[in-house]
């Protein structure tokens, strides 16, 4: 397995580096990016990627069953900001155990919220546990159809 990291150091949490680092079937190219994906249409399916080094900008071809892409996290939460609280990392802060915020009526779930897991099936979940706390809320204050 290769892991192609476009900076020249890792920033997770010196364990994890360690753990990535000593493992025997990983092999890891820094400064590097994949500018080419390459494959297959019946069955869809990658062949390989063509990888350049960043620094000397030089390419190469490596055959691949598999690509798999992370380009980092950053919530959008700009439009929050002055208007709700933030923690570290511009995430949007909640009251514990609910999507609830500070302020009434509005709620916080998936990527503006999850600073931990960071997957699209927690943000589901947060998704609909903001809905239900939504409607416990419209029912509270007297608007909700629900009997």
């Amino acid at each position: 397995m290769i892991l192609v990291h476009r900076r020249d150091h890792l920033r997770a949490e010196q364990i994890l580096q360690q753990r990535l680092l000593s493992h025997p079937k990983i092999e890891l190219r820094f400064n590097t990016v994949v500018t080419e994906i390459s494959g297959t249409d019946r069955p869809r399916q990658a062949t390989g990627v063509v990888l350049q080094d960043i620094t000397t900008q030089k390419t190469g071809y490596i055959d691949a069953d598999g690509v798999f892409m992370s380009i980092g996290h950053a919530p959008a939460t700009e439009l929050f900001a002055g208007q709700l609280p933030l923690k570290s990392g511009g995430y949007l802060m909640t009251e514990a155990n609910s999507s609830r915020t500070i302020v009434p009526g509005v709620f916080a779930a998936g990527d503006v919220a999850d600073d931990v897991y960071r997957q699209a099936v927690t943000a589901a979940g947060m998704g609909c546990m903001a809905a239900l706390d939504a409607e416990r809320y419209l029912t509270k204050i007297g608007l909700s159809q629900a009997a």
